[in-house]
């Protein structure tokens, strides 16, 4: 089952504790590609520029990534600067050049047109909701946002949200676009815009799943909140594309399964931890290049032996 991912492209460049680097391969669809590319065929919708040379190229086509849907334009990629200082839970932003990405307006390649899972990564809700009006026969649809376009694009965004199987955002999110700072009441909130389920993401402290009574599960009890925990890490170098790469592991492995479950659900959550913890233990995309599906597998294992996975599913 392939996933199609739209969303950016771009280059980082990042400061942490750890050292700097200039540049680097980046963006929320390329951590997505990456790391859902273990588990399932991943095709991409972003635009680059003209700085974006074949060495870049080879990174997708090192995970046999479809990059048909990655439009050359004039002009330079995406450019984010940002720097992490005491704590790694949250960036400071030095700079957004927005670059060819400002112009960005997805096109679809007849090719991608029998994908089965769409995910709609963090970009302007409008041409969110232009993609899936595009893409009616998609089995599953999961989405990102940022307190951006929650704050001052909400209209738009509460169209998109009516689509969503899976919503997937981070603690602070969840708390602006309900207004509720409960965490409990803040999940209720969302789903009562229209996602059949939520995803909020913690960080260094794991992933929370919220469903409503509209559940795609066929089930007629609705699955209960179920908690998945991060794995503790000696070192952290660069935290930038964890979220991004939680959400590839996590829908890469639903896609991967022929059938959706609630236990595959909650499976899904702990790759996508898996693929977090790797992320993080390099700069930029490099961890996610070089990981082997052994690995994955192994550290699941681990993540299993610390959560007692086992008595959940």
């Amino acid at each position: 089952m392939a996933i199609l991912v739209v969303g950016s492209v771009a280059f980082d460049s990042i400061e942490t504790p750890h050292g700097k680097r200039a540049k680097i391969l980046g963006g929320a669809a390329t951590h997505f590609a990456l790391a859902a590319s273990y588990f399932t065929d991943v095709r991409v919708i972003a635009v680059v520029g003209e700085d974006f040379l074949p060495e870049h190229e080879a990174v997708f086509a090192a995970r046999k990534i479809d990059a048909r849907g990655i439009e050359r334009a004039p002009g330079l990629t995406f450019h984010w600067t940002g720097a992490y200082a005491g704590t790694l839970n949250e960036a400071q932003t030095l700079g957004t050049d927005l670059n060819v990405f400002e112009r960005f307006e997805p096109k679809i390649p007849e090719a991608y047109l029998d994908t089965e899972y769409l995910f709609l990564a963090n970009i302007d809700p409008v041409l969110q909701a232009r993609v899936r009006s595009h893409m009616p026969k998609v089995r599953m649809v999961c989405g990102d946002t940022m307190n951006y376009w929650i704050k001052d694009h909400a209209a738009n965004l509460a169209v998109v949200l009516r689509e969503l199987d899976v919503l997937l955002i981070n603690d602070a999110e969840a708390r602006m676009l309900s207004g509720e700072q409960n965490s409990v009441r803040a999940a209720d909130a969302v789903l009562a815009m229209g996602p059949k389920s939520l995803v909020v993401k913690h960080g260094e402290y794991g992933a929370t799943a919220f469903f409503c009574n509209r559940s795609f599960f066929g089930m007629e009890s609705v699955p209960r909140p179920f908690r998945a925990p991060a794995l503790p890490l000696a070192e952290v170098v660069d935290p930038t594309g964890a979220g991004d790469s939680f959400a590839g592991g996590f829908y890469g492995y639903l896609a991967s399964q022929p059938e959706l479950t609630p236990a595959v659900f909650r499976k899904a959550m702990f790759y996508g931890g898996v693929m977090g913890s790797f992320a993080v233990e390099r700069f930029g995309t490099e961890r996610l290049q070089g990981v082997t599906r052994e690995e994955i597998d192994a550290r699941f294992e681990l993540f299993r032996e610390i959560s007692h996975l086992d008595s959940a599913v």
